[in-house]
């Protein structure tokens, strides 16, 4: 297919045209480009000099002492109760192997398993009286003095008075002197004639 002189100088022409608006359109995407840079570089500053220094006040103010307080209570519980709970566990359980390697070489040995039971029985009762007392002794300062009846209390004082108040009114009933409950001691006798 040819084309006339014409068509290709028109083709050449529009070829032109489009590689100019190419060209062009490359040089706005950089220049857009520069621009969206330039806009981030200034959102940041804006955040480190605005945005950042108000949310750190605020947190200051409204969260930081409730997140200082959990810290608190949380080292404090991990110090007071569970270490020392954990210490008492591992070193039982190490008391407990060494007891084991012990015995076992013992067997492996040759020498015979000398337990007195007794003796054991009584070292067992004795470590967990005392286990008993500090454990009692640390529950009894951890639990708070109760001041006042609380809710079982005041439930139980609520059922003791419906409970009275359902006998009273009960005997009421019972006793009250309405002439339409009482029965005659005779039996109805037909009238006389």
């Amino acid at each position: 297919m040819s084309l006339s002189r014409k068509r290709k100088k028109e083709l050449r022409k529009l070829q032109d045209q489009a590689n100019k608006l190419w060209e062009s359109q490359q040089v706005l995407v950089g220049e857009a480009g520069a621009v969206a840079r330039e806009a981030g570089r200034q959102l940041g500053n804006y955040n480190r000099e605005h945005i950042m220094p108000t949310v750190q006040a605020k947190y200051d103010r409204y969260a930081a002492p409730y997140v200082d307080k959990g810290v608190k209570v949380g080292k404090q519980v991990l110090t007071d109760r569970i270490i020392p709970a954990t210490g008492a566990v591992v070193g039982s359980a190490l008391s407990v192997w060494d007891a084991a390697n012990d015995t076992r070489q013992r067997l492996t040995a040759g020498r015979e398993l000398n337990l007195d039971l007794e003796a054991l029985a009584k070292r067992a009762d004795k470590r967990g009286k005392g286990i008993s007392k500090r454990l009692a002794a640390q529950l009894a300062a951890a639990a708070p003095e109760k001041k006042g009846i609380g809710a079982g209390g005041v439930i139980a004082i609520i059922l003791g008075v419906a409970a009275a108040v359902g006998v009273l009114y009960a005997a009421w009933q019972t006793l009250r002197a309405d002439d339409e409950l009482w029965v005659a001691d005779d039996p109805l006798r037909a009238p006389d004639a």
